[in-house]
């Protein structure tokens, strides 16, 4: 029995009987077994050395104009990672497939976070980030040939959000992992921005989580790991989960549709939208590796896949590149 198979038999004796077992997960395409990870670490690792999730370093999380300490949707990623797999270890969950579906949730996203994804939407009629993520996995990571990610995996990053429920607990995990890591650390940084103060909060928010990151999180943590054992099911209580509503609304009217931060929106959506112009009418000047996917996916699909992987800084790059005339500056 080599490494792998131990671990695979380990999960069996120990994991609860509703976590995900990677002997059973399933590919599309088989490929040969790895003598020490199971399936789940293999994907793990895969997104993990994969060109997107490296482009995620350079993609906004909340603040375009920021400085070192502020996240990015690298660092919110594995934030997500590490609370998904606190929860999965305690309810006896497979921490791998959580910390593969965390680690993969995002890779899709837009430059500029969620203002350039709404300018893709409202330019092409539908986009989802979830979807996106989906489609770089599956189609465009690789060259074309994508990272042949398990079933359990790809229903995870796809339903992290949106109407449908991951059918694996680990996805379930996720999908509030995801909202309580861009709640408080989206707060935190706004803190930092000088944009909140904590008093600001609203007082149920306050008495409920505190004032501080570090509190907010594992008060939401500890609760969804007691509910769930309680409930048999990946649940917050009816109270937190009200809480955590109303910090949700406050963090959208004081932050995501601030004033404070419509500039920066504006901007963001004005490049994306002469990019995507400029490269429907410039098709030739994407880069080799796009232009011989038209005929596969459309010329419409190709420039979305682009433009939608982008950094935020090589998207202003490409801009200026582009649209600003190279005028040098008067002795």
């Amino acid at each position: 029995m080599n490494v792998r198979e131990h671990t695979e038999e380990f999960e069996y004796q120990y994991l609860s009987p509703k976590a995900a077992k990677s002997r059973e997960a399933k590919r599309k395409a088989p490929m040969e077994e790895c003598c020490f990870r199971t399936k789940f670490q293999r994907d793990r690792d895969r997104i993990l050395h994969s060109k997107s999730f490296r482009r995620l370093k350079r993609k906004t999380q909340v603040y375009i104009v920021a400085g070192d300490h502020y996240r990015t949707r690298m660092t919110h990623s594995l934030e997500v990672s590490q609370i998904s797999r606190t929860i999965a270890r305690a309810l006896r969950l497979n921490e791998d497939l959580t910390d593969a579906i965390a680690l993969g949730h995002d890779v899709g996203h837009t430059p500029f976070g969620h203002a350039g994804e709404a300018a893709m939407a409202k330019l092409i009629g539908h986009f989802s980030h979830n979807e996106q993520s989906l489609r770089v996995v599956e189609f465009l990571e690789r060259g074309g040939m994508g990272l042949n990610l398990t079933e359990e995996v790809r229903d995870g990053i796809l339903n992290h959000t949106g109407p449908n429920m991951p059918k694996t607990y680990e996805g379930r995990i996720v999908r509030t992992a995801d909202r309580i890591a861009y709640l408080c650390h989206d707060y935190d940084d706004s803190i930092r921005a000088g944009l909140l103060q904590p008093g600001e909060l609203p007082p149920e928010v306050q008495e409920r989580f505190g004032t501080d990151t570090s509190h907010m999180i594992t008060s939401m943590v500890a609760d969804m790991i007691e509910t769930s054992m309680d409930r048999q099911e990946i649940a917050l209580s009816e109270e937190v989960s009200h809480v955590m509503d109303a910090f949700r609304k406050f963090m959208f009217q004081r932050i995501y549709h601030s004033e404070a931060l419509a500039r920066e929106r504006k901007q963001a959506v004005f490049v994306l939208k002469e990019l995507y112009n400029h490269y429907m009418a410039n098709f030739e000047e994407l880069p080799e590796e796009f232009i011989s996917r038209e005929n596969h996916w459309g010329r419409q699909q190709t420039v979305v896949d682009y433009v939608a992987g982008l950094t935020d800084s090589y998207a202003v790059q490409l801009f200026k590149g582009i649209f600003i005339p190279p005028v040098e500056q008067m002795a």
